[in-house]
């Protein structure tokens, strides 16, 4: 009884390391073909278009928002905000492929100094900032058509509006 079951015991770790080294084999060829592939074309940090600033405080606000040398889109939301949940993803997918334009997300529970500053009544709250200026704004969750606007103006793609 004893031989048969350090017999089975050897039969079966046979298996796994057999089969180990099968599922080792047959993963190293595409891996060999990712190095290959990745020392054929380079990762460019070109390719990261723009920011999405998570503002901390109001010195990160200042250094980040105010003093970018792009247009900002500041984002008040709050993690209780349904249309906040919404909008967030929606502003991060449209202005992802921007490189002229950032996104600021400010979390209104966190940041009671900015809220009070930009006189944030209801979220979510949006500011587009450029050179320091506020040159739009909308409050609340809004249409499509006004949320590419304002990230079109903003990107240089139509005329800013007041």
């Amino acid at each position: 009884m004893v031989l048969c079951n350090a017999l089975t015991n050897t039969f079966y770790e046979r298996v796994v390391v057999n089969m180990s080294n099968a599922i080792c084999q047959s993963l190293r060829s595409p891996i060999k073909r990712l190095a290959n592939l990745r020392r054929a074309y380079p990762i460019s940090t070109s390719l990261v278009h723009n920011e999405t600033i998570l503002v901390k405080n109001n010195d990160e606000f200042v250094n980040k928002v105010m003093n970018s040398d792009k247009p900002v889109i500041v984002n008040f939301h709050a993690d209780w905000c349904e249309p906040c949940k919404i909008l967030t993803p929606k502003l991060k997918e449209l202005i992802e492929p921007l490189n002229n334009l950032d996104l600021a997300v400010v979390d209104v529970e966190d940041n009671a100094d900015l809220v009070h500053t930009f006189e944030v009544k209801a979220v979510p709250a949006v500011i587009a900032i450029k050179n320091g200026i506020i040159v739009d704004k909308f409050i609340g969750l809004v249409d499509a058509d006004m949320i590419t606007g304002l990230i079109d103006r903003m990107a240089g793609k139509k005329k800013e509006s007041a």
